[in-house]
């Protein structure tokens, strides 16, 4: 395995980045969606760390790793295109996404406008705060293709819309929704625009003021390669100096009088003091790895191999493939007929080849108005190889036989 040229630029280095990658040596990893496989830096920053607390305690590693820790925001930063201080980081992207969605003010008459192929935990959210405050949940509609039409969304909008919140790249599937399109439209209409890019951050170069969006939210487990338990949130300055969180400590608020706290000026109020220090450590090593990668030289690897497996799967008369739209995402998802799709992965599983399930409760206004059975999911990620493609092709062409 040598160097493999992507375009302009340095070419990447499969040999190097598979070296850099443990789990490479004992699986096939088609899950990238699920949780990918982390370099040796990521694994090493979380593993020294906790070394460290062991030898020295954990406030004195904290202390010690403290230029560290503060380098994270700035990472992150870079990778969305931010200012440092609009950076939050939580324990997982719904932790992050809540805290801002319930920092916001609904009432009777408000309108939250979502996509069809929006994340269960986003949905759910809605439809308490919807039985809270009496706001009215409405679905974009999608175009031909099954991608969020945003000429739909332009006729949707008026002055009771508070909030268009959407789900970038859903967890069922290769769609891409038009971010950028979606946030020309919040903008020129003043309506803040909540993204949630879990299933992009590390897939796809991210620019946040390209996209206008005014909050995002992701993942660190997913294609940006982190460890689990990592997330974070780009939050519009001028977003986060008018909205208070819904919940508070004495980190992202401190009292500056006996009954008197002042709110942190920066999106760190969405913060809390207490904190995992080693995975912020694994968090900020993946985004370094990422950006020394290339974002431009990863989504355009993954556009290959995606486009391999998924030519190679739709080639197949037992294997129906249930992706919409166009440009696709390094995201397949299929069934097999007369399979369950617990056991295509199971019998996947026992060659070595990691996928997963994701079932219609992950999506549900988008599993029920396509009647999708559980699909599965298949998600190569850069340092995947065509052979390893070619190996999961041969697995599952075996099941139609």
């Amino acid at each position: 395995m040598s160097q493999i040229s992507r375009g302009a630029g340095k070419a990447l280095d499969l040999f190097d980045l598979r070296a850099d990658t443990p789990g490479t040596k004992n699986r096939n990893h088609l899950n990238n969606a699920g949780a990918a496989l982390m370099p040796s830096a990521v694994i090493d920053a979380v593993t020294g760390y906790l070394n460290r607390e062991g030898e020295i305690g954990g406030y004195e590693a904290a202390a010690e790793a403290g230029p560290l820790l503060e380098g994270a925001y700035d990472s992150l930063a870079t990778l969305v295109n931010c200012a440092r201080d609009e950076i939050a980081i939580a324990e997982n992207a719904t932790i992050a996404w809540q805290r801002a969605f319930y920092s916001f003010s609904f009432g009777p008459g408000d309108r939250i406008l979502t996509a069809s192929a929006e994340f269960a935990a986003n949905y759910v959210a809605f439809l308490q705060v919807a039985n809270r405050t009496g706001v009215s949940i409405e679905v974009i509609p999608n175009d031909a293709s099954g991608v969020l039409d945003p000429d739909a969304l332009a006729r949707m909008i008026d002055d009771r819309v508070r909030l268009i919140a959407v789900t970038w790249i859903p967890t069922n599937g290769g769609l891409i929704n038009p971010a950028a399109a979606i946030g020309r439209i919040a903008q020129e209409n003043g309506i803040l625009y909540l993204l949630d890019a879990c299933q992009a951050v590390g897939q796809i170069p991210i620019d946040v003021n390209a996209l206008g969006c005014d909050i995002l939210t992701a993942t660190g487990r997913k294609f940006l390669r982190a460890p689990r338990g990592t997330g974070f949130m780009y939050m519009r300055k001028s977003v986060v100096e008018n909205l208070e969180p819904a919940m508070i400590d004495l980190y992202g608020a401190p009292l500056t009088a006996p009954e008197r706290y002042t709110l942190r000026p920066d999106a760190r109020r969405f913060e809390t003091w207490e904190k995992n220090y080693s995975v912020r450590l694994g968090l900020r090593a993946a985004v370094d790895y990422a950006l020394a990668v290339g974002l431009d030289r990863i989504e355009e690897r993954c556009n290959h191999l995606s486009s391999q497996l998924r030519e190679g799967l739709r080639g197949m008369r037992a294997v129906s493939v249930h992706d919409l739209g166009a440009p696709l995402a390094s995201i397949i998802s299929f069934t097999v007929s007369d399979w369950d799709s617990q056991d295509v992965m199971a019998d996947l599983t026992n060659k070595g080849i990691n996928v997963s399930v994701s079932p219609p409760a992950s999506t549900p206004l988008d599993a029920f108005a396509r009647n999708l059975p559980p699909v599965v999911r298949a998600s190569p990620h850069y340092y995947n190889t065509e052979e390893e493609v070619d190996a999961f092709l041969e697995a599952i062409a075996g099941m139609g036989a």
